[in-house]
């Protein structure tokens, strides 16, 4: 396998120097159009590659970005990254992507393996154990050396960096609502990942809403827990115990439980019980039938965080500059709810 051609050896062959190969590559308006086009074709001719290396060094920059996902499982993630993927390949900056798998031990450890340089910035979303312990040492010592970080859907007050999250209060109040003027007075919430603020705040939302029409807040119609053991059960007594015609689940694990829960009791959807669920993903659009959702337009998150990483990493906005962008949601309707009827 014979060894890439180098700068040195392009001016070699067309007796330049190589500062005209360097500008010539990099398009610059000091080399002429003609000396361009032969430097340009003749390094396309022999595969000519920049030694990213040798450019990151020079630069101080390795036009990386660091990613860290704790579930690649999930459909918002999987979208959240394409979204950083876009943006990355327009702006000309490489992913190392890396999944916690929601640990805070492998958390830690990926930000300290990628804090040795090869990065010029993070995107993270919070671990399930990191937000349970409240540790943030390890992302408080990456802004303190300066590096930049965004931290999108899964964040913490403590930590002093750039947001982008998901309107959860307002997004679970609509969604509520939205139940309410489908003619349900008795509506149930589900969540299979309490530990998690993001769904406290969703809750948060339920209850405003419930409280806002005059709805009695049924303490048995709230069923919260950790993972989806014991779900079915927990859904079957609650049904067996009270009069249920609305359901809302906050995540999108709990919607396709909930569905199959109710097909299996023979329950018609929606005209004997409307439900909702959260996030738009692949669950909710193939279940049966399609479950009426919350929209987080993931990519779109992906994309601002994206965004926003790479204005400060190229100094475009003050490191000091933070801020929290809100994205905002939009309701997907399908066959798990009622045409709307009423009006609040």
């Amino acid at each position: 396998m014979s060894k890439r051609i180098t700068i040195k050896q392009i001016a070699q062959a067309l007796h330049v120097s190589i500062s005209t190969v360097s500008k010539a590559l990099n398009d610059s308006y000091e080399i002429s159009d003609e000396t361009k086009k032969k430097i340009q074709e003749y390094a396309k001719l022999h595969k000519y590659k920049p030694n990213t290396l040798a450019l990151s060094l020079q630069n101080k920059k390795t036009k990386t970005i660091g990613i860290l996902i704790p579930n690649i499982l999930a459909y918002y993630f999987a979208r959240a990254l394409r979204g950083i993927e876009k943006v990355a390949a327009e702006r000309g900056y490489n992913l190392i992507t890396c999944i916690t798998n929601e640990s805070y031990k492998k958390e830690v450890d990926t930000v300290e393996m990628l804090s040795n340089g090869s990065i010029d910035g993070f995107i993270a979303c919070l671990s399930v154990e990191t937000l349970k312990s409240e540790k943030f040492e390890h992302f408080q010592d990456i802004i303190n050396d300066g590096t930049p970080l965004v931290l999108y859907d899964r964040v913490h007050k403590d930590i002093h960096c750039d947001k982008v999250v998901t309107d959860n209060i307002k997004s679970a109040y609509k969604a509520t609502r939205y139940l309410m003027k489908s003619g349900c007075e008795n509506i149930a919430i589900i969540s299979t990942t309490e530990g998690l603020n993001i769904n406290k705040f969703r809750k948060k939302g339920y209850l405003k809403a419930l409280t806002k029409y005059n709805l009695e807040i049924n303490e048995e119609l709230i069923i919260r827990q950790e993972g989806e053991e014991n779900l079915k059960e927990r859904i079957n007594t609650m049904l067996d115990n009270n009069k249920v015609d609305g359901i809302f689940t906050v995540d999108e694990i709990s919607g396709a439980i909930t569905i199959q829960v109710l097909n299996e009791r023979g329950i018609k959807i929606p005209e004997e019980m409307s439900i909702i669920g959260f996030t738009n993903g692949m669950l909710s659009r193939y279940s049966s039938p399609p479950l009426t959702s919350v929209n987080r337009f993931a990519h779109t998150t992906g994309e601002v965080a994206a965004r926003r990483l790479i204005d400060k990493i190229e100094e475009k906005i003050a490191f000091e500059d933070v801020t929290t962008e809100i994205i905002r949601t939009k309701l997907v309707e399908r066959e798990s709810t009622k045409k709307l009827f009423l009006k609040f």
